[in-house]
């Protein structure tokens, strides 16, 4: 058999993500996709792979992959899951060189939701229309359209290292802190001015009711003006929406193409991984921006996604004092949502 790996062990929730189908839902097709696209492209960099090549994303906890090939270069970033390689404690955020047997073990997340394991060469899984982004809801793409499971084969396309290990320093990595940041709308004059304070000025918790489609929120209930009920629009990643009971729903990568209730903010891009990383019980607060600084942030926060591998040291190589004062963080700017929800993005705003 072809190079590949082996699940041991699928975890609490593991499936196969890249940036995602679009283009698509004026058909009622759902883009998918990583819910942490900036951990991703850190975990793809690290391994020597484009942006968007396919991931494993593992939720909660990794479980354990037998590698069968004579030796393959992974990465795992994202949320803090301890690692393991044939029992030995391993770092995240560091491309690892594994030889054939060896049994690569991804723990309980200590914080945060969701982390990405990269191969060197990438999987050898062919795309469904443009992606091998798994949606669950539809049977679409990864590895026969369901999560991963005990036995699954993931065939690698070539994973023979190439150059040596790196790794990415924890002062450059992102920072999930502070609250989401929002632009107000497409329908904020569907609720009242009171409506409004609440959804801005109140803590709002994760509730169980929470996966890769979309999360809801429990909290003050945010007033409407005239009812809830609108026609039905194009819904994208990060669109809040605010039902009968009042309370937000923030729609994800696995959401419906279309919704009927109002939409009383979009989350800006660069803030979306903090939903994708929050745990059950974890407060959120939004906070306005205008759209104008949105837009000009968005370039900023693509750039920095771009400058990833620039980024990277040798692993073991140690940094020096002229490369920490020459860090550029990846955390702490936004961007704008696309706008229409068929366009496509490149894994940046």
């Amino acid at each position: 058999m072809a190079d590949h790996l082996v699940v041991l062990d699928p975890g609490t929730l593991s499936t196969i993500q890249d940036f995602g189908r679009y283009g698509l839902q004026r058909f009622g097709i759902s883009a998918a996709g990583a819910l942490d696209p900036m951990a991703m492209r850190i975990a793809n960099a690290l391994v020597g792979n484009s942006p968007g090549e396919a991931v494993v994303e593992f939720t909660l906890s990794g479980g354990s992959l037998r590698v069968e090939a004579d030796l393959c270069r992974i990465a795992v970033a994202g949320a803090e899951m301890p690692l393991a390689i044939d029992g030995a404690p391993a770092e995240p955020y560091r491309a690892h060189d594994l030889a054939r047997g060896s049994i690569l073990t991804i723990g309980f997340a200590r914080t945060g939701m969701r982390a990405y394991l990269a191969v060197g060469g990438g999987f050898a899984i062919e795309p469904v229309l443009g992606s091998r982004s798994t949606h669950l809801r539809t049977g679409l793409g990864g590895i026969d359209g369901t999560p991963l499971r005990a036995g699954s084969v993931m065939p690698l396309r070539d994973p023979t290292p190439i150059g040596p290990p790196l790794i990415l320093s924890a002062d450059r990595r992102p920072d999930q802190a502070g609250p989401v940041r929002v632009v107000m709308g497409p329908q904020a004059d569907a609720f009242t001015a009171e409506g409004i304070a609440t959804f801005l000025g109140s803590p709002y918790t994760v509730t169980t009711k929470t996966d890769r489609m979309g999360c809801q929120l429990d909290g003050p209930a945010i007033a409407h003006r005239d009812g809830f009920n609108i026609v039905s629009d194009g819904i994208v990643n990060g669109s809040i929406q605010v039902p009968g009971h009042g309370r937000p729903i923030i729609l994800l990568a696995d959401r419906q193409t279309t919704g009927g209730y109002p939409k009383i903010a979009t989350i800006v891009s660069a803030d979306l991984a903090k939903i994708g990383q929050a745990r059950i019980g974890q407060v959120i607060r939004f906070e306005a921006i205008s759209a104008e600084a949105a837009e000009r942030l968005a370039i900023a926060f693509a750039a920095q996604g771009d400058m990833i591998r620039d980024n990277l040291d040798l692993a073991g190589a140690g940094i020096s004092t002229e490369r920490l004062l020459a860090v550029n963080l990846i955390g702490g700017v936004v961007s704008a949502q696309p706008g229409p929800a068929d366009e496509t993005p490149d894994g940046s705003p």
